[in-house]
């Protein structure tokens, strides 16, 4: 099946319809299983493991046996230091000397990254927008821009081909936009955001790799 993405220009007119690569953009290429591997892998390698406890060595209380091993009608005990005692060394606790990272080799990503954009399309959640440049940084531009689209109210991935000082200065400043370079497209970002506004330098970029 073919998928196709209108391309709108600042004034909210569709000037033209771009036509996505089916070696790409295919319902046959979907694979919902490297999509989640690909996405685990994202949030895994940014997780920081700070949560840390000590262990019962890292404590720091006398080593002596509080008292003797037979004889006093108790269990047998040993220093102050033991994980059962409130207040000294844990047991089984998260230490930040934990590994997270996980590994997926580049022909999978690339293949879960254009499954994911596959299913955006046939959504009808990727839109396109004429090349264009602004004077000055201006959010208010934006936000008219957007409004003209109908996708103002829309959480918004907001794809460049390359970084332009006076776009980017514009849509940062939007609470329900990112904008992202096309290099970076990542599934936690395509999933969060409901529309994803590609220039059309970026959609041509991603639609011919």
């Amino acid at each position: 099946m073919w998928y196709t993405v209108d391309i709108y220009d600042k004034s909210g007119k569709v000037v033209s319809n771009l036509k996505l690569d089916d070696s790409i953009f295919s319902d046959e290429k979907i694979n919902h299983n490297l999509i989640h591997e690909y996405y685990l892998l994202q949030t895994s390698n940014a997780r920081n493991p700070i949560a840390h406890t000590k262990n019962r060595w890292e404590v720091s209380w006398s080593g002596k046996k509080l008292y003797r091993q037979k004889w006093t009608g108790n269990a047998r005990v040993w220093d102050r230091r033991s994980p059962i005692r409130v207040g000294w060394g844990v047991a089984f606790w998260p230490r930040n000397e934990r590994n997270y990272t996980k590994d997926m080799n580049k022909k999978s990503k690339k293949l879960a990254l254009y499954g994911l954009l596959t299913i955006k399309a046939k959504w009808n959640d990727i839109l396109g927008l004429k090349d264009f440049d602004l004077k000055e940084p201006k959010t208010k531009d934006a936000v008219e821009i957007l409004t003209k689209i109908w996708i103002n109210n829309e959480k918004i991935l907001f794809v460049l081909n390359e970084k332009n000082i006076n776009l980017i200065k514009s849509f940062r400043n939007i609470n329900n936009v990112k904008y992202l370079l096309a290099d970076y497209l990542n599934p936690k970002d395509l999933l969060e955001y409901n529309k994803i506004l590609f220039l059309e330098s970026a959609l041509n970029k991603i639609n011919t790799k």
